[in-house]
C-alpha cells in the first residue's frame, strides 16, 4: 500500500515544484495535491505530471475545517507538507483578514485534522509546515537570521505566518504532533505569479512598461532558487528532526536595485537589445508601509545536519528563470488577467 503525502497549495509557485519533486522522485508515494486555486494557483504549472498514477488533485479551501477533516478521513495521509498561504505582503496591507483566515485558521484546521485522524499514533507520521524568514522582522546591515532569532513580524503577512508557526509548535508541545518547520528566504524561478519582483520585471521589460522599485531600492533580500527550495523541503521532510525548525537560504544577498539592474542586463543580452535599454524603465515609487530593510538567512544548520546547499548561483538561477519566461510567454499572458491588472494599477499607481 502506497504511503500518502498530502501537499497543500500544490498548484502555486513553490508548491508546484514540491509536488513535481515528490511525484517524480517517489513513485511509491501517492501525492494528493490540495489547492483552492486562487489567483496564484494554476494547474497549468503541473501539466507534465497531471496524468501520473501516483498523483491526485483535489480542489479545496483549507479555511473550510469540516471539508478538510472529510478529506483527511478519505485519504488518510501519513505526511502533510503545508504550503498553502496568502503570501504577498502588499496584498496583506490591503486585506489583512484574508491572511488571518488562510494562514492562521487554515493552518489550525490542518493541525486539527491531522491530530484527529492520527489519534495519537504518530509512527511514520510528519506535519511539515513551510514558513518564511519574514517572521523574524528586519536586520540592519549586518547579522543573519538563525533558528533561534526572536520573532518580530512587521506586516500583516508576516504576523499571520508567525502566528501559524506558533500554532504548529504549540501542537507539538501540547499534543505531541510530529512537526517540522522550514523558514525560507525569497524564492524565485519558473511559474512565479507576476506580482512578485522578478517575474513582474521580466513581464514589464517584455512589454516596455516601467519597473517599479520601492523607495530607494536598497532593501536587501536573500534569494533562493525555487528548485533548490523543493530539494530542501524534501530533505527536511524525510530527515529533519521532529520538533525542529530549519532555515533555508540561497546564500545570495542582493539589494533590490542591484538585482533589477542585473535582470535588465541579462534581458538586454537575451533579447538582443543594446546594453542599458531595459534599465531605462526603472521607476522609483513610494515605499510601502512597514517595509523591512534587510532579510538574510543563516542556513548553517540545514547544511551541516542534512547536507543541503544551493545548486546554482543567483546569476545562474536568474538566467534559467528568464529563459523559462521567454520560452513560456503564453503562460505569462494567461496569468496576467484583468483582475491582476486592476490590482497592479492600484498598487503601483
Amino acid at each position: 500500500m502506497k504511503k500518502t503525502i498530502l501537499i497543500t497549495g500544490g498548484a502555486g509557485f513553490i508548491g508546484s515544484h514540491v509536488v513535481r519533486e515528490f511525484v517524480n522522485k517517489y513513485p511509491d508515494y501517492q501525492i494528493v495535491n490540495l489547492d483552492a486555486l486562487t489567483y496564484a494557483g494554476n494547474l497549468a504549472n503541473l501539466k507534465d505530471i497531471e496524468n501520473r498514477q501516483n498523483y491526485t488533485f483535489v480542489k479545496a479551501d483549507i479555511t473550510d475545517g469540516a471539508h478538510i477533516v472529510e478529506l483527511f478521513r478519505q485519504f488518510k495521509p501519513e505526511g502533510i507538507i503545508h504550503l498553502a498561504a496568502e503570501s504577498h505582503v502588499d496584498r496583506s496591507i490591503t486585506d489583512p483578514t484574508a491572511f488571518v483566515m488562510t494562514n492562521v485558521i487554515g493552518t489550525v484546521n490542518l493541525l486539527n485534522a491531522a491530530k484527529e485522524i492520527w489519534a495519537g499514533d504518530y509512527t511514520g507520521k510528519r506535519f511539515h509546515h513551510v514558513s518564511t524568514d519574514e517572521v523574524y522582522g528586519t536586520l540592519g546591515e549586518t547579522g543573519l537570521f538563525t533558528e533561534h532569532s526572536a520573532y518580530d513580524p512587521h506586516s500583516p503577512y508576516s504576523a499571520s505566518k508567525a502566528s501559524s508557526d506558533h500554532f504548529v509548535r504549540a501542537y507539538y508541545d501540547t499534543y505531541g504532533l510530529p512537526i517540522v518547520i522550514t523558514n525560507c528566504s525569497n524564492n524565485y524561478g519558473p511559474n512565479h505569479f507576476p506580482e512578485k519582483l522578478i517575474p513582474l520585471c521580466i513581464h514589464n521589460v517584455l512589454n516596455d512598461k516601467p519597473l517599479p522599485i520601492y523607495g530607494d531600492g536598497k532593501f536587501t533580500r536573500d534569494w533562493l532558487f525555487v528548485v533548490d527550495h523543493a530539494r530542501a523541503i524534501d530533505l527536511v521532510f524525510h530527515q529533519g528532526k521532529t520538533g525542529d525548525s530549519y532555515n533555508v537560504g540561497g546564500f545570495n544577498e542582493w539589494k533590490n536595485i542591484d538585482l533589477v539592474k542585473e535582470l535588465c542586463r541579462q534581458m538586454d543580452q537575451k533579447l538582443g537589445r543594446a546594453e542599458g535599454t531595459s534599465e531605462q524603465l526603472i521607476t522609483f515609487v513610494k515605499d510601502r508601509p512597514g517595509h523591512d530593510l534587510r532579510y538574510a538567512i543563516d542556513a548553517t544548520k540545514i547544511n551541516q545536519e542534512l547536507g543541503y546547499k544551493p545548486s546554482v548561483t543567483f546569476e545562474e538561477g536568474l538566467s534559467k528563470t528568464i529563459d523559462w519566461y521567454l520560452n513560456n510567454q503564453d503562460w505569462l499572458d494567461q496569468v496576467t488577467t484583468g483582475a491582476y491588472q486592476s490590482y497592479y494599477e492600484q498598487q503601483y499607481k
